[in-house]
């Protein structure tokens, strides 16, 4: 027990400025009880790895990279190990990880990465044992997150994080009476959360350009991860989704699995950039260039009404510091009336409204498979992920850990422990919970060379988004990409990993 006090201590010498004056955020919550488990503070304060050294690669401050140190510290701490942390911008990351597997180096035994990266590091990676597979904490990891770590039937992804797109709007706005009649005197409609994105649309540009929010400052309709090369393609999946994502139609989202023909140039992908390209009417002056940090910064200031991606601009509106604090709510991302049905080659009709929520990439973690450290590897994972750290983690939004667990659900625990207001904790555990619900989802691309597919598609959308190309013609030049792609690598082998994305969607278990 010795190491276990010594590593409690660390963690308050590390948030009073030991590590680094980002960790201090921890001051605010300490780590106030141990949780018993696999990855407990006093089990792992029961190993003893002295002369051992675990290298680890991750993402750079602070997102992943930050809790990955801090953790590591005390990791060090309870179990004599060494613990080497690299930190890597994620533009290098991908590169800076399968390197050294192309050239059979064992250069790192646990990785932190985008879990869309699945389809090329597949079989590089450790399947997860057999005892972590049973704990607890891992059986209380939803069914999505259990989807996004496995490769087939095998786990070869360690649980972490869970990511997901869903709406964030100004509930005061929504919720006032005066507001409502004045929507209703322009418009002849009814102020309402919008149920589709042409309503998204027309919603977010009636309040652009003006001060609603009694600042003295013009507000916006919504900010929007734009910007060519940081996400883009995720935000546009997200609008084409409902359109292309057709319940009466199994069998491929990005791609027809029987041919490997590209969908990314069908109407119902087609629709949502034209509604995307739509939406800059609304975006805030220089919107058409936000990168992720901006849309966060954008909707948790305060600038604009609505906007979507993951949850770092809901926590950013949450903070204790934020001027809309308690005046903001999620729902889940806007549905189609319609949507593209690619074997009749109709649309087909939906009220209500067709919704595919995006189970979005996100942070996982994996042990290499060369690694001759996999034991102590393992128990790192499981002691980073430990329900204590976890629920630290997540209270703090630049790390980048968010809800993936069924016990993370629950609105008292953001309502006790952050002095969330009720209805926000809420709305809140509600539209992240219902997306293990549906039976319409789309996750990422995970195929060999999804880091080229991705870097084609938000090629394609930017010319539209600019006006250089139309939606039909920028989206024609990005399946014609595409196919050549596939030819490369090979079709054969993309189908074959591409199965795996089509049974997650189509719930094929």
């Amino acid at each position: 027990m010795k190491r276990y006090f010594a590593a409690l201590i660390l963690t308050i010498f590390l948030v009073a400025g030991g590590f680094s004056a980002q960790a201090a955020d921890y001051s605010k919550y300490g780590i106030e009880k141990d949780v018993p488990g696999i990855g407990s503070y006093e089990s792992i304060d029961a190993k003893d790895y002295s002369g051992r050294t675990l290298n680890i690669i991750t993402h750079a401050v602070p997102v992943m990279g930050e809790p990955t140190a801090l953790h590591a510290k005390q990791f060090e701490e309870l179990t004599g190990a060494k613990v080497n942390v690299v930190h890597v911008p994620f533009g290098d990351l991908f590169q800076r990880i399968m390197i050294p597997f192309q050239t059979k180096q064992d250069a790192y035994d646990v990785l932190f990465y985008g879990s869309l990266w699945i389809g090329d590091l597949n079989n590089y990676l450790a399947p997860v044992p057999q005892k972590y597979l049973d704990s607890g904490a891992m059986k209380e990891v939803t069914l999505n997150y259990q989807d996004v770590a496995k490769w087939g039937d095998t786990m070869i992804q360690f649980p972490v994080d869970g990511d997901r797109h869903y709406l964030k709007y100004r509930s005061d706005i929504f919720g006032d009476p005066k507001m409502q009649a004045r929507y209703k005197k322009d418009t002849g409609k009814d102020l309402r959360v919008p149920q589709t994105w042409e309503e998204y649309n027309a919603v977010a540009k009636y309040f652009s350009g003006w001060d609603w929010s009694g600042n003295g400052k013009k507000n916006f309709g919504t900010a929007e991860v734009a910007k060519r090369d940081d996400l883009m393609f995720s935000a546009f999946i997200s609008r084409a989704a409902p359109f292309a994502k057709n319940p009466n139609v199994k069998g491929g989202f990005f791609f027809d699995l029987k041919t490997m023909k590209p969908l990314i140039n069908t109407p119902g992908w087609v629709r949502g950039l034209e509604l995307f390209v739509d939406a800059q009417k609304a975006f805030p002056p220089g919107g058409s260039n936000f990168g992720l940090g901006d849309e966060i910064f954008s909707f948790g200031g305060g600038q604009v009404l609505m906007s979507y991606s993951w949850d770092d601009a809901f926590v950013q509106a949450m903070q204790k510091d934020s001027p809309i604090r308690n005046k903001v709510a999620a729902a889940p991302l806007p549905g189609a009336s319609e949507a593209w049905n690619r074997d009749t080659g109709k649309w087909d009709k939906f009220s209500p409204p067709n919704r595919a929520p995006y189970i979005c990439w996100g942070w996982t973690s994996a042990v290499s498979k060369m690694s001759k450290n996999k034991d102590m590897a393992f128990d790192f994972l499981a002691f980073f992920s430990n329900q204590a750290n976890t629920e630290h983690d997540l209270q703090i939004g630049r790390f980048g850990v968010n809800p993936y667990r069924s016990t993370h659900f629950d609105a008292s625990f953001w309502v006790e422990k952050l002095g969330w207001d009720k209805n926000t904790a809420e709305t809140y555990v509600e539209t992240l919970s219902s997306m293990d619900l549906s039976k319409n989802r789309v996750f990422d691309l995970r195929v060999p060379g999804v880091g080229q597919f991705m870097s084609s598609l938000a090629a394609g959308v930017s010319k539209a988004m600019a006006g250089q190309e139309t939606p039909q013609k920028a989206l024609d030049g990005v399946a014609k990409e595409w196919t050549q792609i596939v030819k490369r690598i090979g079709k054969d082998r993309v189908r074959n990993a591409y199965k795996n994305v089509v049974a997650l969607e189509d719930n094929l278990r």
